[in-house]
């Protein structure tokens, strides 16, 4: 069972076969799907699902805090699985793609007093971009 279908458990998430498969297709590590990719990969196991389940129950698990919503530039909207792990993102600047990196430090604490202006930091995102492999190799 992926680990997102083990938390949804844990919190006594109504599981119905429609969320199963959206919940299903976001596992993995590095997955950073647009709605409409998730749709895609949804009908494939339940073919009967509609596009608004799977906008409904995205939006869900993003309320839930099961769910990252990662907007990057002015792409789509992708949804990230990997929300209780700490870490930030590479993103390729040519076609989009989204990894997710776990680099050394603390961007939080890297941020001097003197640069908070009275704020009280409680989140970070840091976002790196570059060009992908399969994009430098083309």
């Amino acid at each position: 069972m992926s680990d997102l279908l083990e938390r949804l458990r844990g919190r006594g998430w109504r599981m119905t076969a429609q969320r199963r498969v959206v919940a299903e297709v976001l596992d993995g590590e590095h997955v950073h799907l647009t709605a409409d990719e998730v749709h895609a990969r949804a009908v494939e196991r339940l073919p009967e699902i509609s596009r608004a389940t799977v906008y409904n129950t995205l939006g869900e698990l993003v309320s839930l805090g099961e769910v990252l919503e990662v907007a990057t530039d002015r792409r789509a909207k992708r949804y990230d699985p990997n929300a209780h792990r700490p870490h930030q993102h590479l993103v390729c600047a040519r076609c989009g793609t989204i990894r997710d990196v776990h680099p050394a430090g603390n961007p939080l604490a890297d941020l001097p007093d003197t640069e908070r202006f009275g704020f009280t930091v409680s989140d970070v995102e840091v976002t790196y971009r570059g060009i992908c492999p399969n994009c430098a190799s083309a």
